[in-house]
């Protein structure tokens, strides 16, 4: 099996924390954000008139892209849901909510996009403690943990032939850099790790919130 040229070396930054004592909370809450993830790119394919698999796929690479992208870089085999069905069921649980109750779904677009800004908070710092796991550097384990977050987003807009979020003026991908930073400041320093994680995912959501509510964004290259 391929190693990534990043996991052959060990550098002295590595995650005091990811072990399996602390997963209790994570793999639920992993879970959650998988299956909300898959409801938001079956819903995305709504007004484009596909048939079910059309909506399952681009629930699935929703859910999905990110994390795999991440493992593949790094080099990390199996990837997750390769090696836990139950990725697999809660995709699947996404997707047929979001074709059967599709209208209830929209109606909770605003909770929807409560749940989205959570799992990208959520998911950005454990794909930071993934890839710290593995032996990267920590400039590396940020954008690790950023793409971890958005680019499941990215795949579902290119596919619906949309603007990738990514791309957009809105503040999205910079919330999880900046929190993904953060992390792991706080982490160098010793802070306990479910406060460090606490602080930096309430970091991603807020400059999320906060962007959207007051229309705030980048500068622009003119």
């Amino acid at each position: 099996m391929a190693e990534s040229v990043f996991a052959k070396k060990q550098f002295p930054f590595q995650s005091h924390f990811y072990n399996s004592q602390h997963m209790d909370l994570q793999y639920p809450l992993e879970l959650v954000g998988t299956f909300v993830f898959a409801i938001s790119g079956a819903l995305a394919v709504r007004d484009l008139e596909h048939d079910v698999f059309g909506a399952g796929f681009t629930g699935f690479i929703t859910a999905i892209g990110g994390g795999s992208l991440r493992d593949m870089l790094l080099g990390s085999y199996p990837l997750v849901w390769i090696g836990d069905v139950y990725f697999l069921y809660a995709i699947f649980a996404g997707v047929f909510i979001a074709f059967i109750f599709p209208k209830m779904m929209l109606k909770l677009r605003r909770t929807m996009f409560l749940f989205d800004t959570l799992g990208i908070g959520f998911f950005t710092i454990l794909g930071v403690e993934k890839a710290l796991s593995l032996g990267v550097r920590p400039e590396i384990a940020a954008i690790m943990g950023m793409f971890s977050a958005v680019m499941g987003g990215v795949f579902r807009d290119t596919l619906t032939n949309e603007i990738p979020i990514l791309f957009r003026k809105e503040i999205y991908a910079s919330a999880c850099l900046a929190g993904a930073i953060l992390y792991l400041i706080l982490n160098y320093f010793g802070l306990e790790r479910d406060y460090n994680m606490l602080i930096s995912i309430s970091v991603i959501i807020s400059i999320r919130l906060i962007a959207v509510k007051y229309k705030l964004s980048l500068p622009r290259l003119d």
